[in-house]
């Protein structure tokens, strides 16, 4: 086999294996949403994925692992939706920006990443090995949370206060979020939201 053969063959390789391990969290993030943690089991996973279970394990060894990933990517890919609407925020509406940069977060916490990530911060809860991988994704993905809702905002930190409101900010629409698990919460959500909206303009 020549080098470019094997080159090509490589590159081959490399796309199959980034293409199984997307569909694999793909298909963990809708299986947590729909059937809770207890329900999403490897075996499960692998079947909505159309992957064998040899497969599964080779990039995944244990359920912990598959589902702190999961959560991870779909945090990442997120992300990178709510910077592209909030630019598109910046270029629409340039007078209500912090209202609707508000609402964007509100509604970013109100999705699937927020359900399928507190199945996992449950669970850990009880669960020691699962805690020793969720803890550390629970502190990348708040750090970067924060981060990016400053960046939002075009919050300066340096004056006195900024810091903590922007995280109450986030604390409060995280537990809006939580309050929209068992009923749809939106109506309520809605108005906190402008309202709180209207008290951050003053403090920023």
């Amino acid at each position: 086999m020549s080098t470019e053969t094997g080159q090509r063959e490589s590159r081959r390789q490399a796309d199959r294996s980034r293409e199984t391990r997307r569909k694999l969290m793909e298909a963990t993030v809708e299986c947590l949403v729909e059937h809770g943690w207890a329900g999403t089991t490897t075996t499960v996973v692998a079947e909505r994925a159309g992957v064998s279970r040899g497969a599964q394990l080779h990039h995944f060894r244990t359920r912990g692992e598959l589902v702190a990933a999961a959560v991870e990517h779909l945090g990442a890919e997120s992300v990178l939706d709510l910077k592209e609407r909030a630019r598109q925020v910046d270029e629409s509406s340039p007078r209500g920006r912090i209202a609707a940069v508000v609402e964007l977060i509100a509604d970013f916490y109100a999705s699937d990443l927020f359900t399928a990530a507190l199945e996992l911060w449950v669970a850990a809860r009880t669960d020691p090995d699962l805690k020793t991988v969720v803890v550390p994704l629970e502190v990348r993905l708040g750090r970067e949370t924060h981060r990016l809702a400053v960046e939002l905002l075009g919050a300066d930190e340096g004056k006195p206060g900024v810091r903590e409101t922007v995280q109450l900010t986030l604390d409060l629409v995280r537990g809006l979020a939580l309050a929209n698990q068992l009923t749809d919460d939106g109506k309520r959500r809605s108005r906190i939201v402008r309202h709180w909206a209207k008290m951050l303009e003053d403090s920023l």
